[in-house]
């Protein structure tokens, strides 16, 4: 009964945090805390899915030397397949356990045995909390569920910072992408600018904006982030073959490049590692004139929010282009004018 109330205890002091502070690593490093008392451990961590990358990444921890934080952690694709059906991992000996990486390092940090719980929300693993014992320890199954409440709370933090975050994140790009196309008509710059940012924004390998030829067969690099020389230099982008639908008007997200039929140069952007693509429509007034494309190295299902970001983005570009193009048509028009009030005066 008295773990009961400590476990309660634990999860309403969190939950009351969660009204009173939005600072991520505050809430993060709180529910880090509340395990390693509520638990009687020797060290809790907190990690993060970096699904780019395919790894874990410390968000909160604490009992572990930097020593042995340092010496990494397993991939993430490893262990998830097994925290999403069971939801939890537990490994009894830690040092000698042929599942686990680094097992010298565990034994030199005094670790007894580990057991990980996934962080969740809307069903999507974002992270995981471990406990580590110093001595061989079972768990039963009101600590196991326990520990995954607080790994829910740690997946909330988690998530809630990343919507403040790319909400703000989104409203700098805006900004700062409005500031450009209002004080400069360097129109390479601003779109070599957008390709940068929006490729950071989403946290994705690269990105291009290609507009199309004046006989509208060939879309033409004009520019990218990310991508190496060798691939910008594999030859024409046909406007026919190259994910075509996009010159409709409408977005097009291909979750496997390699396989994908509207996709041109296989070979090449296997070589180059990139796997997902979004390609969105770039328009001036109502016609299409190129597309802004995003690459990234794993698997990635582009969401509706992303998809929708991307397009205002690019529809962003397209005003940038048609802004440059008409003082262009204003400047040309101004020296025809003069040219012509010259030779009026000259009839005299």
């Amino acid at each position: 009964m008295a773990e009961k109330q400590s476990y309660f205890r634990t999860i309403r002091k969190i939950s009351e945090a969660f009204g009173t502070t939005k600072d991520m690593d505050v809430l993060c490093q709180l529910i880090v805390d509340s395990a390693l008392d509520t638990m009687k451990v020797k060290a809790v961590c907190l990690f993060l899915t970096d699904a780019e990358r395919e790894t874990f990444t410390v968000v909160a921890q604490k009992g572990l030397s930097q020593q042995y934080l340092h010496a990494g952690y397993g991939h993430a694709e490893k262990i998830t397949p097994i925290l999403m059906k069971d939801g939890f991992v537990y490994y009894r000996d830690a040092t000698t356990d042929p599942r686990l990486e680094n097992l010298d390092k565990k034994k030199a940090e005094g670790i007894g045995s580990i057991l990980v719980v996934p962080a969740k929300v809307k069903g999507e693993l974002i992270g995981v909390l471990s406990i580590y014992t110093s001595k061989i320890r079972e768990f039963d199954k009101e600590e196991i569920e326990f520990l995954r409440v607080l790994a829910e709370q740690g997946g909330l933090a988690i998530e809630n910072a990343r919507l403040v975050g790319k909400l703000r994140s989104n409203t700098r790009l805006f900004l700062n992408l409005a500031a450009n196309i209002a004080s400069s008509l360097d129109i390479k710059s601003i779109l070599q600018t957008l390709t940068e940012e929006v490729a950071k924004s989403l946290g994705v390998k690269a990105a291009s904006i290609r507009l199309l030829n004046d006989e509208k067969t060939v879309l033409q690099l004009v520019a990218s982030y990310g991508l190496s020389d060798k691939y910008l230099k594999k030859g024409q982008i046909s406007a026919e073959k190259s994910i075509a639908q996009a010159l409709n008007g409408k977005p097009v997200a291909i979750d496997d490049a390699f396989t994908d039929k509207g996709v041109q140069y296989k070979k090449e952007k296997k070589e180059e590692g990139i796997v997902s693509i979004l390609c969105v429509p770039i328009k001036a007034k109502e016609d299409v004139i190129g597309v802004l494309r995003l690459y990234s190295s794993t698997k990635k299902v582009f969401s509706e929010d992303e998809i929708e970001l991307v397009t205002a983005l690019a529809y962003q570009g397209g005003l940038a282009i048609q802004n440059a193009s008409l003082y262009l048509m204003l400047k040309d028009d101004l020296q025809d004018m003069k040219e012509s009030a010259w030779t009026y005066k000259c009839w005299f």
